[in-house]
């Protein structure tokens, strides 16, 4: 018996390489109020709590209003998928379980991720995706990961929840599930401890490595 059936993503980081994007959707955005690039490295080191807090951390709190922010959305709704890709052999990864058992739960907002996941081809493989705007608590709260439960029918000791970042792993635990770090995304896991490790996006397979289906 597989001990956790139920697989929840996160999606920046976790499935997919948005750096490129996100770092060229800011950089317009900084452009227009005469602010220097930011780096892709610095810009993956402020992403994973949402789109609101990714503009007031690129712009600064002097420079945040809410125009900004949906300024941004705009500019990157325009760029989504300009240069991001699917993480190597998660499609692989993805193709070995039950779309009725799989989630994304992202703080990436709605619209922006069914549109990412769409264009990537991945939609077909998640029962519910969940975004940072779906409910009116995001990750690190337990809201979204436990909303996603209700859609999958299944309990937290079931289910894993997959991320990159620390606001992943809160959310997880506090759900009641088993969390896994992707060491590789653009996050940090903040010291906390996981069930599972995965180094590299290969790694994903020989943790749950699933069974093929017709």
């Amino acid at each position: 018996m597989i001990k956790h059936p139920y697989l929840l993503f996160d999606l920046d980081g976790t499935l997919v390489d948005s750096v490129p994007d996100l770092a060229l959707s800011l950089n317009i955005l900084r452009a227009e109020v005469n602010l220097p690039p930011l780096s892709q490295q610095q810009t993956a080191a402020i992403v994973g709590d949402g789109a609101r807090l990714l503009v007031k951390r690129a712009l600064g709190e002097e420079l945040y209003t809410p125009a900004q922010l949906d300024r941004f959305l705009d500019i990157y709704n325009q760029h989504l998928l300009d240069n991001t890709t699917c993480f190597p052999g998660i499609a692989t990864l993805l193709q070995r379980h039950s779309p009725d058992r799989m989630a994304v739960v992202t703080n990436k907002p709605y619209l922006l991720s069914v549109k990412l996941l769409d264009g990537l081809g991945l939609s077909q493989y998640f029962k519910v995706v969940i975004g940072g705007d779906s409910f009116p608590q995001k990750k690190p709260d337990p809201m979204p990961v436990s909303k996603a439960l209700e859609v999958l029918g299944a309990s937290p000791e079931q289910a894993v929840m997959i991320g990159d970042h620390h606001t992943d792993i809160n959310s997880g635990r506090a759900a009641g599930t088993a969390v896994c770090f992707c060491a590789y995304g653009m996050g940090h896991d903040d010291g906390l401890t996981t069930d599972y490790y995965a180094a590299q996006p290969a790694d994903l397979i020989k943790l749950f490595p699933g069974q093929t289906f017709d």
